[in-house]
This record gives structure tokens, C-alpha cells and sequence, in this order.
């Protein structure tokens, strides 16, 4: 047995130490005496696969539960699955009365979707999202309450929810990812900064400070990101919560086709992307506005460059649909849509990280936040905002941004303000940008890009 398959299947192997995490988890489930529980997990770790087995192993020793997702996208992918693992068990779909049911749902006998909450208060399972939760009313409360991307949640969709589950002898799991964007609002919220209530905090922060006994656990293996990405998301999201990749670098490579190498920087960056799992084409230093049409372009023509060179993710042809493109705003998204419009490709996912939580693909590339800026805000330095956009790939990432990132982290040192009863987030989003910087900025991932050259005028 080669060093690396013992690595894959001895005794302290990822697959065991994530059987044994879950083993523990379920453990708890039957024995708190607490609230419950609190599952922190790294991005791919399985957060989905976790509901679905506490949930079989809740209803197997005859408990109710209800279930909390934060879209309808996560509920009725937790139907899915739940329906397709555990197929003899009963379950409700609560939904509202705009929402349509997938034919993913809609197929298994065993779903039964209302609106009405009375008509599925009777099944072991009842699962919606926190909004439509809150408006049910004049229920009994149930015993287990499983909330899925608990980070996500807001703590007043989270005081509007725990009527259901707030019996003496009710327990609720929260799962969620730490790593992850922090709820927002469109409104200002400084009057509440401080108390353990701020509707801005999210639900575990918020359980959490009025009930500092519970027992929480981590979900230790990702298996979505490659061993090349897991120890940099780590070190710059994840220090206090430790993981290991699935899989080896040997299981995980990209080759390319028959189309050859040409010299450009695309092509460079595209060889240290296949073999180091990251790369980093920079452009030219520049102050731009958000919308940066150079960027833009070299996004859309790394990705076209992909495409054309025939790559290969494990064996098999990369397409259009395994690959996607990240930015920080909706604006950024919109130019890299029409410089792939204009290219003629369609399929590959645009989209900004808030939209692109929850999803993964076999590569990525990203619009740094801090690509072109003057300055380096709050909503730029954003620490999950960066983690989202560098944790979607399962195979490599490539990042796009114009020189001097590093020289602005140092012009502009962290100052976000310290307020009395607020826990300080760490990593904040200025050391996770000088973490990640600092590995792009290494000769194994960096391409410099020449500048554009400016068309000749027509006489």
C-alpha cells in the first residue's frame, strides 16, 4: 500500500475522522441535556448530508421534528435528499403560496407539500423556511427544531421561529458554516449594536450568548475543496476550526487537451492554475471604478481560454455548467456577463458571492474585491465575502485583479470599531486579505499581465 492510499484509508484517515465526528454528533442527540446543539463546519464538510442523518435518527426513536433552511433553494434540496435517503418517511414541505415545487420534490410519493401547517402537523418531518415558519401560528411547539446554514440566519428570523421549539424538554440542532457571509440589513442597526438580541447577529452568535453551555461540534473534513485549497482557507477563515481536504492531490487534476499551450498570460496562468490549484493573473496598477472593463474582459477570456483548451477535471471534459465566475458586486457580475455574451458563451455561472453561498463548481474564477480600489471599506475587506468566493471549487481557483492589493492592505490598516458586549471577529477581513495575498503573491501562482495596448485611431 502506497503512503498516499494510507493516508486515504488508515486509522486516522478523513473518511474515518468525519464518521467519527458524525457519530458523536448523533450521540449528542440522544443524551444532551441542554438546549442542544451547535455544528460548525467548513465549506463541503457535509452540513446537508449531517441534517439528513440526524433527521433519520430523530425520527427513528419516534421524535418530530421541524426544519429550518434560510431559501427555498436549500429546502426543497433538503426534501430531495431526505426523501431519496430515507424513502418510507413521511415528509411535509410548508411552503408559501407563490412557491412552485420542483419535479425534483414533486417525484417522491412520500412529500406532501401545503401551505397549511395544520394539514402536515401529523409527519415526522416538516420542513420550510424560516420565513414561512414565522407566520405559522397556533401550533404545538415541536420537540427537535434542525437548523441548516445557521450562520446565515438572522437572529429576528430566529425570535420569530423558536416559538415552535420552545418547550422545556425541546432541543434544536444548529448547523451552519462560520466561515461564511454574516446576515445583512438595509437598514441601520447601530441602535442595537451590543445587545444580545441585535437582530444582526446571526441565530448562533445569538443562542450561543444566552445559552454559553451548549454543546457544539466541528465537522473536520472538506470534501469539496482539493488538497491544494484547504490549508490556505484554513489558515485565513478557519483558525480556530481546524480541517483537512477529503482527497490527495492526486485525486483531484486537471490536464488539458489537444489544443496547445500558447504564450501568453492566459495560458500561464491557466498551467499553474492545473498544477498548484491556484492562480493569479494580475493586471496593471490602476485606481478604477467598481466596474473595471479590463477585468471584466480577462475574466471572460480566462474562462473562454478554459473551455478552448479542452480541459479535463479528473478525466472528463470540463463544461460550460462546472464552471463559474465570482465578484464582489452585481455590477462587476453584469460586465463579465456581457464580455461572455460577447464571446458567445453561455452556461458558465456569473454571479456575486452572496448568490454563489451554498454552491460548487470544478473551477472558479474571481474578481478580488480589492481589485482597482483607493481605499479598502468594510464591504470590500468583508472576511465572507473573500472565504465564499476562494471555497466554490473542487478543483482549482483562479483570481483576477490589477497590482497593488498588498501596498493598499498597508495603507489601510484594519479600523473596524470595538463596542462594548460585541465579541471581536477573528479572522477579520484584513488578515484574511494579507493571508491570501500573500500565497497568490508567490512565483508558483502569479502572472503579471502585460497592458492592454490602445487600438489604433481610424484616420
Amino acid at each position: 500500500m502506497s503512503a498516499d492510499m494510507g493516508a486515504v484509508t488508515g486509522p486516522d484517515s478523513p473518511a474515518r475522522r468525519a464518521d467519527a465526528a458524525v457519530a458523536a454528533i448523533l450521540s449528542d442527540l440522544d443524551t444532551t441535556t441542554g438546549r442542544g446543539l451547535v455544528v460548525d463546519s467548513p465549506p463541503g464538510a457535509g452540513k446537508s448530508t449531517l441534517v439528513v442523518k440526524a433527521t433519520g435518527h430523530l425520527t427513528a426513536a419516534g421524535r418530530q421534528v421541524m426544519i429550518v433552511a434560510q431559501t427555498n433553494e436549500q429546502v426543497d434540496d433538503l426534501a430531495d435528499r431526505l426523501a431519496t435517503t430515507h424513502p418510507d418517511l413521511p415528509i411535509g414541505r410548508l411552503r408559501s403560496t407563490a412557491h412552485v415545487i420542483p419535479p425534483r420534490v414533486e417525484r417522491h410519493a412520500t412529500v406532501r407539500a401545503d401551505t397549511d401547517i395544520d394539514s402536515l402537523r401529523d409527519l415526522p418531518v416538516v420542513v420550510s423556511t424560516a420565513k414561512k415558519w414565522s407566520y405559522v401560528k397556533n401550533t404545538a411547539p415541536w420537540e427537535w427544531a434542525i437548523v441548516d446554514e445557521a450562520y446565515q440566519m438572522r437572529s429576528d428570523a430566529l425570535l420569530a421561529t423558536a416559538p415552535h421549539f420552545s418547550l422545556d424538554d425541546s432541543r434544536a440542532l444548529f448547523v451552519g458554516d462560520p466561515g461564511q457571509l454574516d446576515p445583512f440589513a438595509t437598514v441601520d442597526t447601530d441602535r442595537w449594536t451590543g445587545l444580545t438580541w441585535d437582530p444582526l447577529r446571526n441565530a448562533v452568535d445569538v443562542t450561543l450568548a444566552h445559552n454559553p453551555g451548549l454543546l457544539r461540534h466541528q465537522l473536520p473534513v472538506s470534501w469539496r475543496l482539493p488538497a491544494t485549497a484547504a490549508p490556505l482557507v484554513e489558515r485565513a477563515f478557519y483558525p480556530f476550526y481546524p480541517f483537512t481536504s477529503g482527497t490527495t492531490e492526486a485525486d483531484r487534476t486537471l490536464t488539458f487537451g489537444t489544443v496547445p499551450h500558447a504564450a501568453t498570460p492566459i495560458d500561464a496562468v491557466l498551467t499553474k492554475a492545473a498544477g498548484t490549484g491556484w492562480g493569479y493573473l494580475e493586471l496593471p496598477a490602476r485606481h478604477t471604478l467598481d466596474k473595471d472593463s479590463d477585468v471584466a474582459e480577462a475574466l471572460a477570456a480566462t474562462a473562454a481560454r478554459f473551455l478552448e483548451r479542452g480541459v479535463l477535471a479528473n478525466g472528463t471534459p470540463l463544461t460550460a455548467d462546472r464552471m463559474a465566475i465570482g465578484a464582489a458586486r452585481t455590477l462587476q457580475a453584469d460586465a463579465v456577463r456581457t464580455a461572455l455574451a460577447a464571446r458567445g458563451l453561455a452556461g458558465i455561472t456569473v454571479d456575486t458571492a452572496n448568490r454563489l453561498q451554498g454552491r460548487e463548481f470544478d473551477i472558479t474564477l474571481v474578481w478580488h474585491p480589492l481589485s482597482g480600489r483607493q481605499d479598502a471599506s468594510a464591504f470590500h475587506l468583508e472576511t465572507g465575502r473573500l472565504c465564499v468566493l476562494l471555497s466554490r471549487h473542487r478543483h482549482a481557483c483562479v483570481i483576477v485583479a490589477r497590482a497593488g492589493i498588498r501596498d493598499l492592505l498597508d495603507r489601510h490598516p484594519s479600523n473596524r470599531p470595538v463596542h462594548l458586549d460585541v465579541p471581536p471577529k477573528f479572522p477579520d477581513g484584513w488578515r484574511a486579505h494579507q493571508t491570501v495575498m500573500a500565497h497568490l503573491d508567490r512565483p508558483e501562482h502569479r502572472v503579471p499581465a502585460l497592458a492592454r495596448q490602445s487600438r489604433p485611431r481610424t484616420p
